[in-house]
């Protein structure tokens, strides 16, 4: 995947990148549509949706008018959605997410992930070094809660972080995730410094910009975001008795699988660009 998204990511304009990221968001969604109980039909529907209602944002005049008070909304909602569902959903688990109602799972989900792709745009946008960032941060927050989570899972804490859902994941893989994600934004701000970057500023130097309680707070949250993102993504998983979203991704499972911690973090990044901007 990284094969395609990385060319596309660096290219001298948007226009591959959009593509490439509004036909994987396409894809998420049919993956979604079977995970939460559809027919194929009804799924691939789905998939048309968010990438007719992508190109439509994408042909939209206020897709990147990035200052405007109408994203700051926006971003502000999404996120807001996110906290709550992660809160209930993972407090009340698979049992509760079933009881409700097929259109309420449905169009919540594609509406998510149709506004995780216009903050992904949003944030190629920024720039490439923010975006970057973006990633890097989920990535290296998922291996270090992996590592340090098989390592020492079950010898600091007595209890798991979410066993009803995700029975493998431990309070000690979070622990790792946010030491690894506190040495990857110290070293970060140091090499925008340093090296002058010239493709924008990280997330990392833009919080720093805003004082060492916001740069906390903020790499804080975006962690824990990607952390509830892997969560959700398994209690669909658990509802629907699958291990894993598809098979597009031979031996990785599906997209969603790839991207679950993304997809909320996305939003929250670009809520921070907002209010960095206000």
């Amino acid at each position: 995947m990284l094969s395609i998204l990385l060319p596309a990511l660096v290219y001298p304009t948007l226009s591959p990148f959009l593509c490439v990221t509004l036909l994987l968001i396409s894809l998420c969604a049919w993956e979604w549509g079977r995970l939460a109980g559809f027919g194929v039909m009804r799924s691939v529907w789905g998939g048309c949706v968010v990438a007719l209602g992508g190109g439509v944002i994408w042909c939209s005049e206020w897709l990147f008018k990035l200052d405007h008070d109408l994203w700051f909304g926006v971003w502000s909602l999404v996120v807001s959605v996110w906290v709550l569902a992660s809160g209930v959903l993972l407090r009340r688990g698979p049992i509760f997410w079933l009881s409700l109602s097929a259109p309420v799972r449905w169009y919540l989900g594609l509406g998510l992930l149709c506004l995780s792709w216009v903050a992904v745009a949003q944030a190629r946008h920024v720039g490439i070094n923010y975006l970057l960032s973006i990633f890097v941060l989920i990535w290296v927050s998922d291996i270090c809660a992996y590592f340090l989570g098989q390592a020492f899972g079950g010898r600091v804490f007595s209890k798991k972080l979410a066993p009803l859902i995700s029975p493998g994941k431990s309070w000690e893989g979070v622990l790792g995730a946010v030491l690894g994600v506190g040495v990857l934004a110290v070293f970060w701000c140091w090499a925008d410094r340093v090296w002058l970057v010239n493709s924008g500023p990280s997330v990392f130097t833009m919080l720093w910009h805003q004082g060492w309680i916001a740069l906390v707070v903020g790499v804080l949250s975006l962690t824990f975001f990607g952390i509830a993102g892997d969560l959700l993504e398994s209690l669909f998983k658990r509802s629907a008795g699958v291990k894993d979203s598809s098979h597009l991704l031979p031996g990785h499972g599906g997209f969603l699988d790839r991207m679950d911690a993304l997809l909320p973090a996305l939003p929250l990044a670009m809520l921070i660009y907002t209010l960095s901007k206000s």
